[in-house]
């Protein structure tokens, strides 16, 4: 590119995005989680036998570290959902204070829902 010099001259790759778009998702990651927040932060962690994905444009920007078939995050209010293959394997939710469910009312619920259609 004439007139640039550095980094202003490298290009630039279109992110890859996290979220489902297509019905073949749907074949390969047909499992839905979804973490609903209650209004008190808490962190969560989601362990599947399988592939697992984020439905965000940014996980990070939710509070959320996706490492292979394992999510943690944090979440107060709102929904967070995650797609999957396999079956769940682990959950474990915690409040502010460090009670973990069922020990506390305050902790986001999980609605796990096998075969769910894209949404």
């Amino acid at each position: 590119m004439p007139g640039c010099s550095g980094y202003r001259c490298m290009a630039r790759d279109t992110p890859v995005q996290n979220r489902t778009t297509n019905a073949a998702n749907d074949t390969q990651l047909p499992n839905l989680v979804t973490i609903v927040g209650r209004g008190v932060p808490s962190n969560y962690e989601i362990a599947v036998d399988g592939d697992l994905e984020m439905l965000a444009g940014d996980p990070m920007a939710e509070g959320t570290v996706l490492s292979g078939s394992v999510a943690e995050g944090a979440i107060d209010v709102g929904v967070q959902r995650f797609r999957f293959s396999g079956e769940m394997a682990n959950v474990r939710l915690v409040d502010w204070n460090g009670n973990e469910a069922p020990d506390s009312a305050s902790v986001p619920t999980v609605h796990v829902e096998y075969g769910a259609p894209n949404r």
